[in-house]
């Protein structure tokens, strides 16, 4: 196992800065997901780290050895690619084993490493196939099998459940967690989709135009948000905000919104200068008039069966709201809800930090 620490790295292409000042530590075996919306440097962090993007400025280290101008092949990382990159005229063995193969392994050691992937990823059945012959899952699997050949200290993943369907993402999402599980390996993975990183990770990088804004465990994240960007993107669906303003009298605190109504806090606060807005997570609305509470203006409900998503406002703000219970409300509704004080999270509006 490898440790990779990246020191104030930096990318530019021409004058447009891609990545500023990255500082990064991972740990050996640990499994670090980079994510973020789409252009905000993740992919270009991975290929750096890969050895297919030159680093501008700072430094990477892995397992201890400045790798700046280090060849990919000298980094003993593996990586697998959205796309599968298969050869479609090599049966899946083949592709398997093609790394070693061309290094000039003996051809027993090829036929070894093939058969202890094709047991990891349970893959035997498939071995005789051409790439054309298997489903999307099965593709993907023979390209972490030509990763696993490699036995690489690193394991590098560039959004590799992309092309999948939803029930094949779900699938493959275990088996490379279980994979990261049997191998102890460490892992880096990138992905723009944020449940992929909440159930997969043993921390989460948040990225955002070229920056990291927060790294932590998956539940870190979504309970303390560091600013108001991790808030609106950690968690599906995400956090709703509204506006307002903080009001405190003697001992008690509550948020007051401008679409009328009051959501109680937690302890006294003082009442900041600026504008304030409230994070509230769709599943922590409850329904319930009381003297604490705001009132949701319904525009759509959507029964999934397991749960109801209501949309809609307070006020000029856009809200979603998720409940447990099979509720008979209709558009154009009025929703009366209550949000416990603990799960009240308060931004200054100008900044987005957390008050």
């Amino acid at each position: 196992m490898t440790n990779v620490l990246f020191r104030n790295l930096s990318k530019s292409f021409g004058h447009h800065k891609i990545l500023e000042n990255i500082s990064l530590d991972i740990k050996s075996g640990e499994f670090v997901v980079l994510v973020g919306p789409s252009g905000c440097g993740k992919s270009t962090l991975l290929r750096m780290l890969a050895g297919l993007e030159t680093i501008t400025s700072g430094d990477l280290l892995i397992g201890g050895v400045r790798a700046n101008d280090l060849p990919p092949q000298q980094r003993n990382i593996a990586m697998v690619f959205q796309s599968y990159a298969l050869f479609p005229h090599l049966k899946a063995s083949d592709n398997i084993g093609f790394g070693p193969r061309i290094r000039g392994e003996p051809r027993a050691t090829v036929e070894e490493k093939v058969r202890k992937a094709s047991g990891i990823l349970n893959l035997f059945s498939y071995l005789d196939r051409f790439p054309r012959q298997l489903s999307g899952g099965q593709r993907q699997r023979v390209a972490m099998g030509r990763a696993i050949v490699r036995e690489p200290s690193v394991f590098l993943f560039d959004e590799p459940l992309s092309n999948l369907d939803a029930q094949l993402r779900v699938q493959m999402r275990t088996e490379i967690k279980a994979l990261h599980q049997r191998l102890k390996s460490t892992v880096v993975y990138v992905t723009h989709d944020q449940i992929e990183a909440m159930t997969m990770a043993d921390r989460i990088v948040v990225m955002n135009l070229g920056r990291i804004q927060q790294v932590g465990a998956p539940l870190e994240l979504y309970d303390r948000p560091a600013n108001k960007f991790v808030a609106s993107f950690i968690g599906s669906p995400s956090m709703s905000f509204v506006s307002g303003a903080l009001k405190a009298a003697g001992t008690k605190a509550w948020f007051e919104t401008t679409g009328g109504g009051r959501l109680a806090l937690a302890g006294n606060a003082a009442p900041p200068a600026g504008a304030v807005e409230a994070g509230i997570r769709p599943e922590h609305f409850v329904i319930g008039g009381a003297d604490d509470a705001v009132a949701i203006d319904v525009d759509v409900v959507e029964p999934t069966g397991s749960e109801t998503h209501v949309y809609g406002s307070v006020g000029s703000d856009a809200v979603r709201a998720v409940f447990r219970d099979r509720l008979q409300i209709r558009p154009g509704d009025r929703l009366p809800v209550t949000v416990d004080p603990g799960n009240i999270h308060l931004f200054d509006k100008a900044t987005g930090l957390p008050l």
